[in-house]
């Protein structure tokens, strides 16, 4: 039963009746919305915040914007393993909301209260009279900004692994609705960007950034208000244990046996969990290979926890094995995107944001690409996917790696055009010309979202087995989280190399951004973005899903066919 396991908030078995469907994910939509009203818009113009109040220089301030992005990815590794291991997905949201509260009124308190800021100066006429940020100052600011992390990184995980279970893949309704969840998950992070970056950094740049943080805490409070009221709805899915233990117990046990022969069929193996061996609420059958790894699962007499396991536990290391390579490829063809978003900002800010007589913030800009990925996804849901469905056989009309390649591959063009644009910027005033010139380059990161943003979310969580659900869309924001943490370092890589060869100045060095050469930077992210992509399509080439991504009368979750189809992303 794909229902195995999951229990309503007194602990009793699920009704379907009752429980789960699209009912259940309308109260985590609206979590969703409310808490990226304040993220996305934080994420996105914090730059200006660092740089105009609190006098980082330019390097300085896209390096904490870029780490602070990494972390909230990165810290989603924590939530996702508490909420499979120790505490059901819903209360490790409502632990984890109020400390990204709390970050937020951190920084509203410093926000509000100029004895807490760098002294007062002209930074855009005179940027060598400013003194940045420092001593405690600067330890209340990382404070906050990393308290914030903390709690989104477990909010977003959970809240994407409690939607996917509240539908039943045996259900062939329950199952179309399955496959639409992480399309509208994505669309309702993108509609809370398009509210935060119209409401919220309007209230940051015009009534100022207290009021626009204090408004992101309310905002996140009230989403986790909602959430909480539709407690009796929910479909939990009991914690088993730690997932990260039973795959280190099959690493531990197969290095003890090295010096056994391979197994040749099951009966060798142990199929049924014992007293001493690691349970799962999945069992899984045995694939061909990493046969080293079937070892572990011999029993030789020895039965304790850390020599012998079950073959659903070897199963589980398998599939970590077999996405790590999809994993590595898809980091570097990340690594570019939190650099171009970052630096469009700063673009925009020298640029004539003038729209008839209002003047448009450079982080607005950002609605383009939103509304964009929002049309994109809906139309996609609703008509390509079920056009695509009856041409090409697959159940998602286009398999994952298929769906994230396109993604990479706009990230590629988009790159190459920033350079074009930064180009004409430099060579031609860049105050008399429009901020919409950035269009172009919006336009096509919103591609890549709608298409690699999804596409990974769905892979890790569809491959990831029962009990590592949490830790399977973990993986997909560490992805986010190491590429913008990589990032930093080529910020800094390219800084010192170029300073050498430029006489002291670097591409991105200065608080100028005329000084530096940003053009030659993206055509390097260009580059490095062309052979990422290649890398990934040989990776994605190689890789075979648990399950047959074409269409089948019944896709079940509890049982893994032996003989899994290998499927080509491209």
């Amino acid at each position: 039963m794909a229902l195995q396991g999951l229990v309503d908030w007194k602990g009793r078995p699920v009704n379907p009746k009752r429980h789960g469907g699209v009912k259940a994910t309308m109260f985590i939509y609206f979590l969703v919305v409310m808490t990226n009203i304040g993220n996305i818009p934080m994420l996105l113009n914090i730059v200006s915040y660092l740089h105009g109040t609190m006098h980082m220089g330019i390097a300085d301030a896209s390096t904490t914007a870029t780490n602070l992005y990494g972390a909230i990815c990165v810290f989603t590794f924590f939530g996702a393993f508490i909420s499979d291991s120790y505490i059901k997905r819903f209360y490790t949201i409502l632990i984890f909301a109020p400390i990204e509260i709390l970050g937020y009124m951190l920084l509203a308190c410093q926000a509000h209260f100029p004895s807490l800021h760098p002294p007062p100066c002209d930074i855009a006429s005179h940027p060598g009279e400013c003194t940045a940020v420092s001593g405690r100052n600067l330890s209340l600011l990382t404070l906050g900004l990393y308290v914030i992390p903390l709690g989104e990184g477990a909010v977003r995980v959970c809240a994407a692994a409690l939607g996917g279970d509240q539908f039943d893949d045996s259900d062939p309704q329950e199952l179309r609705g399955k496959m639409s969840f992480f399309n509208w998950y994505t669309f309702c992070i993108s509609l809370g960007g398009f509210l935060g970056l119209v409401l919220v950094v309007w209230v940051q740049n015009n009534k100022g950034w207290d009021l626009g943080l204090a408004l992101s805490a309310l905002v996140a409070l009230l989403g986790a208000v909602v959430l909480l009221t539709g407690l009796p709805f929910y479909r939990h899915q009991n914690p088993t244990g730690s997932p990260l233990t039973r795959i280190l117990q099959v690493f531990v046990a197969a290095l003890r046996k090295r010096n056994l022969p391979a197994p040749e069929n099951l009966m060798e193996m142990r199929e049924e969990a014992t007293e001493g061996t690691c349970t799962s609420i999945q069992v899984l059958e045995r694939t061909s290979g990493f046969k080293f790894l079937d070892k572990a699962a011999v029993d030789d007499g020895d039965r304790r926890r850390w020599s012998l396991c079950t073959v659903t536990q070897v199963e589980e290391a398998k599939i970590i094995l077999r996405m790590l390579p999809v994993f590595l490829s898809s980091v570097l063809g990340y690594l570019p995107i939190p650099l171009l978003l970052t630096f469009t900002v700063q673009q925009g800010g020298t640029m004539d944001t003038r729209l008839g007589a209002a003047h448009v913030p450079p982080a607005s800009l950002f609605v383009i690409p939103v509304v964009f990925q929002m049309l994109t996804l809906v139309a996609y849901d609703r008509a390509a996917v079920p056009w695509l469905r009856r041409a090409t056989g697959y159940a998602g009309g286009v398999t994952h790696l298929q769906r994230i390649g396109a993604g990479f591959a706009s990230s590629v063009v988009a790159l190459a055009v920033a350079a074009a644009v930064e180009a004409r910027r430099r060579g031609g005033g860049a105050a008399e010309m429009s901020v919409f010139w950035l269009t172009p380059q919006f336009f096509l990161l919103g591609v890549m979202d709608v298409t690699s943003f999804v596409g990974l979310l769905e892979f890790f969580y569809s491959e990831a087995s029962a009990g590592m659900k949490s830790i399977g869309g973990a993986v997909f924001f560490c992805i986010l989280g190491v590429a913008s943490w990589l990032g930093s370092l080529l910020i800094r890589v390219v800084n010192r190399a170029t300073a050498r060869r430029g006489g002291g100045t670097g591409w991105l060095d200065g608080a100028d951004l005329d000084a530096g050469r940003l053009d030659l930077f993206y055509w390097l992210l260009a580059v490095f973005g062309l052979v990422s992509l290649v890398l990934y399509l040989l990776c994605a080439w190689r890789y075979t899903y648990r399950h047959d991504p074409r269409m089948q009368s019944r896709m079940e979750d509890d049982r893994v066919s032996p003989a899994s189809m290998k499927q080509a992303a491209v």
